[in-house]
């Protein structure tokens, strides 16, 4: 149990916290408990500590907070009171360890509460029942959960898994002979001696877990049509579980609307649809070569190893929730790969890397690890951190998002610290910066900012650790900060902007304080002043800026000034059907007054339902955060054809 010192320190280093919150607690409310029940059901949360006696006040307008000690007026009643209502409000008693310390000189509480069992989840308000009785901690806030959230804490009650599930609507007839004779030639690569590999297809497909008997009949699991269904039994049972290789022009998703995007579609069993997506993505990269003095031929060198490349392709594969329904999206960038996966990871962001496993998909998982293509033991991370480190790139970052269920890996292609990034960072500032900052500065020049998480993952240190850089970058003038709260992140400062020569140059709008410099396209509305007049579409405010087409417009014009709520959803999947727009652009098409009610009232819940998608998911708080449909709901219904991999084709 950590002491009170060491989570006020925390909080105010990186402002709000996934596993501590602070409440002034008066008394023991509603609001409190709620906290315990959401900290107690998350998955893999590791439960969280409550402060309580610490108050937060935004300053800087709203861009930060400040936490003061105020003290719990009554500890010792506060402390019975809440434990008496954690044995009692609850389905189940919650058992939390309480603690009473001094801070500033006043009495505090420190909460600590567990993360219960998987089989004792969900825990929830006997008085409310399910759904709305039960709490999950969603970031730094606790959120009502849904029906999907349900499904995913009961999912563990029993040791049978989702890839296990018999799919009674299958038969034998929908394994493909290709992809077993397929497994049948990798184990044999593998290990010759296999003792399976003598036995006859049903009795092997039963060994694997990939058939199982129902009702006297052997039919498929999950696992056994992922891995060796027929195209057809997957387009039937699994219709969006595929893997998209699409190759999009420039730093930024699809930013001219006018220039698509070339795409490959590969909808096959796992056994034929890594490789195919291995080799798709291989084949593209871009490649260098040199000729070492006194060397004979020449040397090519790819953009990745190749083994980083097959580890995090192999890794979407196994650890996806094909619960989900969408498919793997491998994003090939002018500088970058991205790897956006279906489904938040098990493991915690911060153990990524470390020792252990938690597979979401065992069966699928043993498969792949007995043909020697993936580990159980969480090394597959480590592995590609320590290979893109020895070829002299960046390290790559992983975002696990629990809100939007994706998990997203970044590959840059950028080779860190040659001798013109020693010299650009020279040109940065003049003072001695260690290997973990110079690695922040190149990505935000790469990337256009940065947040801690992002900080955390490429340079693999703890939160404390990276708050404090990203401060003294600041400090530095290399980096100016913007967002609050959980959405804090940091964007070029003026040394970096003097530095680079361009300020547009880095794909970030990095304009100086209190000088509006406006971008075509772009929406740089100055926070506290309103641009357009309240209630009116400011789409035809400038010749350049693109108007939405007329069939839209009408829709706007006929929703009139207070249209419902369904129908202000309806026209925000109209304009971002149209193309990716920004909180700002939406309001200003929409005739609203306020970009933020608009992101609590309507983006935000439409993300979590998965109407709506981020541009840039792996960085939520982007500056160039933009709002889209869905890859499913966005694709030209031309790419919905029959295609397996093959040479990319326009869209």
């Amino acid at each position: 149990m950590r002491g009170a010192a060491s989570l006020l320190d925390e909080l105010r280093s990186v402002d709000e916290s996934h596993t501590i919150e602070a409440k002034e607690a008066s008394s023991i409310d509603r609001s409190v408990m709620e906290t315990v029940c959401a900290f107690a059901n998350e998955p893999g949360l590791g439960g969280g500590h409550l402060l309580l006696g610490v108050t937060s006040i935004q300053q800087h307008g709203g861009t930060s907070r400040r936490y003061e000690v105020v003290g719990v007026p009554h500890p010792d009643r506060a402390q019975s009171d809440l434990a008496s209502q954690c044995a009692s409000l609850f389905n189940r008693p919650v058992r939390p360890q309480i603690a009473v310390e001094e801070l500033d000189g006043k009495p505090v509480l420190v909460v600590s509460v567990p993360e219960l069992a998987a089989a004792a989840k969900p825990l929830f308000f006997k008085s409310r029942g399910l759904p709305r009785g039960a709490y999950r901690r969603i970031g730094s806030t606790d959120q009502t959960c849904t029906e999907d959230d349900l499904i995913a804490l009961y999912q563990d009650h029993h040791a049978e898994t989702y890839d296990s599930t018999v799919r009674r609507d299958a038969d034998l007839t929908d394994i493909d002979a290709e992809a077993l004779r397929i497994y049948r030639q990798l184990r044999s690569d593998a290990n010759p001696a296999a003792e399976e590999l003598s036995w006859s297809d049903p009795e092997l497909l039963q060994s694997l877990g990939a058939v199982a008997v129902d009702n006297g009949v052997l039919r498929p699991t999950v696992a056994g049509l992922l891995l060796f269904g027929t195209t057809k039994a997957l387009r039937r049972c699994f219709p969006l579980v595929r893997v998209d290789y699409v190759r999009l022009p420039g730093r930024e998703w699809v930013q001219n609307p006018d220039r698509r995007f070339d795409t490959v579609e590969i909808c096959a069993p796992i056994m034929t649809s890594f490789r195919r997506a291995i080799a798709a993505v291989w084949d593209d990269l871009p490649s260098s070569f040199s000729l070492p003095e006194g060397a004979m031929q020449r040397t090519d060198d790819t953009a990745l190893p190749f083994r980083v490349l097959r580890e995090a392709i192999v890794n979407a594969i196994m650890h996806r929730s094909y619960r989900l329904h969408g498919p793997i999206l491998i994003l090939r960038y002018a500088n970058r790969i991205e790897i956006r996966n279906p489904g938040h990871s098990l493991k915690p962001e911060e153990q990524l890397g470390e020792p252990g496993s938690k597979a979401r998909n065992p069966i699928i998982a043993n498969v792949l690890h007995d043909l020697h293509l993936a580990e159980t033991k969480g090394s597959g991370i480590r592995t590609m951190r320590e290979l893109m480190v020895s070829h002299d790139l960046l390290p790559p970052t992983f975002a696990s998002d629990r809100r939007d269920e994706q998990f997203v890996a970044t590959f840059l292609f950028h080779h860190f610290l040659g001798a013109d990034d020693l010299a650009w960072l020279r040109r940065v500032t003049p003072e001695r910066l260690s290997d973990t900052e110079a690695r922040a500065l190149v990505f935000v020049r790469e990337v256009g900012a940065i947040d801690n998480a992002a900080y955390r993952s490429i340079n693999h240190v703890d939160t404390l650790a990276a708050s404090g850089c990203l401060r003294r970058l600041r400090d530095l003038g290399t980096l100016e900060i913007r967002g609050a709260g959980s959405r804090t992140y940091y964007v070029p400062g003026p040394s970096m902007q003097a530095a680079s020569g361009e300020t547009h140059k880095l794909g970030v709008e990095t304009h100086k304080p209190g000088v509006e410099t406006h971008k075509p396209g772009v929406e740089t509305h100055k926070p506290g002043v309103e641009t357009h007049k309240p209630g009116t579409p400011t789409h035809n405010a400038t010749a350049d800026e693109p108007v939405p087409p007329e069939p839209i417009r009408s829709q706007i014009a006929t929703a009139g000034s207070r249209p419902r709520q369904g129908t202000v959803k309806a026209l925000i999947r109209a304009l971002c059907s149209w193309r990716p727009l920004s909180a700002r652009e939406l309001v200003a098409h929409l005739g609203r007054e306020d970009a933020r009610d608009l992101t609590r009232t309507y983006l935000r819940p439409m993300i979590d339902a998965g109407e709506l998608a981020y541009t840039i998911p792996e960085m939520p708080n982007h500056p160039n955060q933009k709002y889209r449909l869905p890859p499913q709901d966005e694709t030209d219904p031309r790419m919905n054809s029959s295609h397996t991999a093959g040479a990319p084709r326009s869209s």
